[in-house]
């Protein structure tokens, strides 16, 4: 095991804040001393079913502190979810019924190995003591918190200045995950910068119930694909890490350059000083953006595929993009006769919804008048194209989307 100042150096990497870090310092140079390890919390609510990249990036430092040799205690938070997080809401959540929370935990089971290691991962449900609290218990933990100290919460203070509703409930959701710290004697709490009331809670409670207080560290809100936003898979802007390796690979080679050594840092686990000589290529002209931001996508894509699908994403990108030549694996697509029109036409933006190009024939109309559709390979820019399909007939949309048209009709 390292050092407990080398350690310190290591875990500060990418952090924007250790609150505080002589506390942080001082229990690593307790477990170096005794042998025993660091509990490291990271709680995460399953309210959706799918993990991305930005998700991604607390877990990876928590793989950080398991090769460090310390304990990770991983909470997917099935109670708190059904209440929901209310950071950065300026309205109440809708509250997810039970049986969505636990799809969707299951879902983030299979996930996060991919990332975190099995045998040294703790895996825990918070429904498994905050379910089971009477309600004098409740009251007890919330007699341990003011409405005025909650209040002064950036979110909550927003709302109640604004005129917007803040249920009781939203009020338990920070207190619950502090208490989560209390059940599990958390060491230190991981999160993201959006977090850092409910880490700090978690603290407070702690001393509340005479237990040392955690560290609550916090990780940065990786932008999404289009180099301002928080990665949401709402706004579309998203790396998801359970999709095809050339969707995570295509997707990943359409960043802004500017964000490269950002995903570098906080979404791979490239070494420093290989960052550092990639990094020096670059000012020195050695190296094209191009060329590292195809490490990138490489790198990303090992990670949650292997290898082998890494250079094989990587192959059909080279094809597709840099040779400007079809795809290998073009899905088709069976057209039924009963959507066509008397005449045999079919609406383009229609087409591509049955298709699956899109989610809607609204997008489908935008998508066509930027220039993203192709058919044969010819660019469709008329919202209102109709067409006769033709067996074997290739539709484009966006960059990375294609069908090939077959069906048992007998096409023109």
């Amino acid at each position: 095991m390292h050092k407990a100042e080398q350690q310190l150096e290591i875990i500060k990497r990418g952090t924007v804040e250790i609150i505080p870090e002589e506390e942080l310092l001082q229990k690593l140079k307790r477990t170096k001393a005794t042998g025993k390890p660091l509990r490291i919390k990271l709680g995460l609510d399953p309210t959706a079913p799918d993990i991305h990249l930005g998700h991604t990036v607390v877990l990876q430092k928590m793989r950080q502190f398991q090769v460090l040799g310390h304990e990770a205690l991983l909470i997917l938070g099935d109670f708190t979810a059904r209440i929901g997080d209310p950071t950065g809401e300026k309205e109440m959540r809708r509250q997810l019924e039970e049986e969505e929370v636990r799809a969707n935990a299951l879902t983030y089971e299979k996930q996060i190995y991919k990332i975190l290691i099995p045998e040294k991962t703790k895996l825990l449900f918070n429904s498994q003591w905050l379910a089971s609290l009477k309600f004098a218990q409740v009251i007890q933990l919330a007699a341990k918190y003011t409405v005025a100290r909650m209040l002064e919460r950036d979110d909550f203070n927003r709302r109640f200045k604004e005129g917007y509703p803040i249920g009781i409930h939203e009020f338990f959701y920070p207190l619950m995950q502090g208490y989560d710290s209390v059940v599990l004697q958390a060491d230190v709490e991981l999160g993201g910068t959006d977090q850092k009331f409910n880490l700090l809670m978690g603290r407070t409670l702690q001393k509340e119930y005479g237990q040392e207080p955690q560290v609550a560290l916090m990780m940065p809100i990786l932008e999404g694909l289009d180099g301002s936003q928080k990665m949401s898979k709402s706004l579309g802007n998203y790396i998801g890490i359970n999709e095809p390796p050339q969707e995570m690979y295509g997707k990943t080679m359409s960043l802004p350059d500017h964000l490269m050594f950002r995903y570098f840092e906080l979404a791979t686990m490239l070494s420093i000083e290989e960052q550092r000589r990639l990094k020096d290529g670059l000012t020195q002209g050695v190296l094209h953006p191009r060329d590292i931001k195809m490490r990138l996508a490489r790198e990303i894509v090992t990670i949650y595929h292997g290898k082998e699908a890494a250079l094989q994403a990587e192959e059909e990108f080279k094809r597709v993009f840099q040779q400007k030549e079809l795809p290998e694996d073009i899905p088709d697509f069976n057209l039924a006769p009963t959507v066509l029109d008397s005449q045999g036409f079919i609406w383009l933006p229609k087409l591509m919804l049955l298709a699956g190009l899109t989610s809607s024939t609204s997008e489908g109309r935008r998508l066509i008048q930027q220039g993203g559709v192709k058919i044969n390979g010819e660019k469709i820019t008329d919202p209102v194209y109709k067409l006769v399909p033709v067996n074997g007939m290739v539709i484009q949309a966006g960059k990375r989307k294609y069908v090939r048209l077959i069906s048992n009709l007998k096409f023109n």
